[in-house]
């Protein structure tokens, strides 16, 4: 009897010892799973392992907080002169590179004369000069019509120590950028090329460390498949018409990013080569017939995107001082059409001049067409008909340059140079001419100060408005979307999950 009691006992406590080891192993699992999506974080991004988004394990020298006021990166302070012009940065002094070598101001002197190379020209060579008083002291005096108002948030910063003996000629094909040495918050782990690369949280990062302890960039084009299947938890510069697949779907958030490109904007460029664009009362009918708020909604643009009609200097954005937009109005752009001379004499719905239709064509990337699709229908109520030409990026950009096209939607920044050699100046696009804007953008270029560039931007505005060379149909904005899991990310300073990765962290669902 005591022997089957044993033997009862024993079963009894093999059993319970059974069981606690399942649910300790269930416990286990499940905290590994936490602790794996935790500390994952896999992005889809249109790029590969040389031109990946360098801020994941590269520090620039400022960069805006989620409110939008402008924190210090790799700079801890700065200073610029009455005039902007020139600008001192006082570095941290605490910052290494991946391989342990301090980061100091040469660094960032190396930087910014590489990027205004003619060899590589990402900034405009002799456009600045660098001074290095001391190693965590940085000095940049700009020329020209550059006058930034806030700080540098681009390029980030590169190692002089590892890259000073390479040829610039070939600085988009570096080895480096395949096996890269930042001083960010994550570090290089390893690629496969053309597929992914993996980044892992430095543990000697010099801010606050990051939540997320791996980050893996996919290479591909923007998938809605690729996030509904789980394969990954965010995608950046998602396709706006693919918005519509995923914004009621309660898994997933949508972020709009446009701070970082706020002098660009997307427009529709009239070709006043041709007779239909050459009347600026044309022009502004067909602006005021756009509902360009309802068109932001029809393509899952950020509600709360700015509609202007003019142009503004950065510091004019960001102290919310944009030029008025025309307002949605179809009874003013009939009658404006109806001054011209542009009469449905035939009742057939478009109207005539001359014998000739309103009638022209509109050159459109895909990325875009949604948008011509909708300017179309809008048109068509003031009696003026499109017709749509689809065209890939480089054959649309071939017909602007050749003046072969009667009206494109096109985009372009609003730097003063990019104003002169694209839309306003005497070799623009769009064939137009008016002294005096030539002369607004003169006086722009050789401002002596921020005060004389707003002004002569205020003055080149009202210009504009007047004239409507070309109708601005939205500033440019970024789309993101990621699953609901991935927390931090918010419209529009921290809607990049991986210039915002180190501020994200992972919540799995209760």
């Amino acid at each position: 009897m005591m022997r089957v009691r044993r033997a009862a006992s024993a079963r009894l406590k093999f059993g319970l010892c059974v069981c606690f080891v399942a649910l300790a192993s269930i416990q286990c699992s499940r905290g590994d799973r936490s602790q794996t999506r935790g500390s994952a974080f896999t992005v889809l991004h249109p790029s590969d392992e040389r031109t990946w988004p360098r801020s994941l394990a590269f520090l620039e020298l400022a960069l805006p907080d989620e409110n939008g006021k402008w924190q210090g990166r790799l700079a801890k302070s700065w200073a610029h002169s009455p005039d902007f012009r020139t600008w001192t940065y006082y570095l941290r002094t605490n910052v290494r590179w991946h391989d342990g070598v301090r980061v100091t101001a040469h660094d960032v002197k190396f930087t910014f004369e590489l990027i205004s190379h003619p060899d590589v020209l990402q900034r405009a060579p002799g456009s600045y000069t660098t001074v290095v008083p001391d190693d965590s002291t940085f000095v940049i005096t700009y020329s020209g019509g550059s006058i930034p108002t806030e700080p540098e948030h681009w390029p980030v910063i590169l190692p002089k120590h590892l890259l000073k003996d390479l040829a610039p000629s070939g600085f988009r094909n570096w080895d480096f950028w395949t096996r890269p040495v930042g001083n960010g918050p994550y570090r290089y782990v390893r690629h496969v090329p053309k597929t992914f690369m993996e980044f892992e949280a430095n543990p000697d990062y010099a801010l606050t460390k990051p939540k997320i302890n791996r980050v893996i960039v996919k290479f591909g084009p923007p998938s809605v498949t690729e996030l509904m299947s789980g394969n990954v938890d965010a995608v950046s510069h998602f396709v706006r018409s693919d918005v519509v697949t995923i914004k009621n779907d309660p898994r997933f958030r949508v972020y709009y990013e446009v701070w970082d490109d706020i002098k660009s904007i997307q427009t529709i460029l009239w070709n006043q080569r041709n007779p239909l664009f050459r009347d600026s009362r044309a022009r502004r009918a067909l602006t005021l017939a756009i509902n360009r708020r309802e068109l932001l909604r029809v393509l899952d643009m950020w509600e709360n995107l700015p509609i202007v009609d003019g142009v503004y200097t950065e510091r004019q954005y960001w102290q919310g001082e944009l030029p008025k937009a025309l307002p949605y109005d179809r009874v003013q752009a009939s009658e404006l059409l109806d001054q011209a001379g542009w009469r449905d004499r035939d009742a057939s719905g478009i109207r005539e001049r001359d014998g000739r239709e309103f009638s022209f064509s509109l050159i459109v990337t895909p990325r875009w067409e949604a948008a011509a699709v909708y300017v179309q229908a809008q048109l068509r109520q003031v009696g003026v008909r499109v017709n749509i030409v689809r065209l890939e990026n480089l054959a649309l950009r071939a017909r602007l340059e050749g003046g072969q096209f009667d009206a494109a939607i096109a985009g372009f920044s609003m730097t003063v140079d990019e104003l002169d050699q694209k839309v306003l100046g005497s070799s623009s696009d769009i064939g137009y001419r008016n002294p005096r804007v030539t002369q607004l953008l003169n006086a722009a270029r050789n401002a002596r100060d921020a005060d004389e560039l707003d002004d002569a931007f205020v003055r080149l505005s009202a210009a504009i408005a007047e004239d409507l060379p070309f109708t601005i149909l939205a500033l440019n904005v970024e789309t993101y979307v990621a699953h609901r899991r991935v927390k931090g990310m918010s419209s529009p300073f921290r809607a990049n999950p991986l210039w915002a990765a180190e501020h994200l962290w992972i919540e799995d669902d209760p």
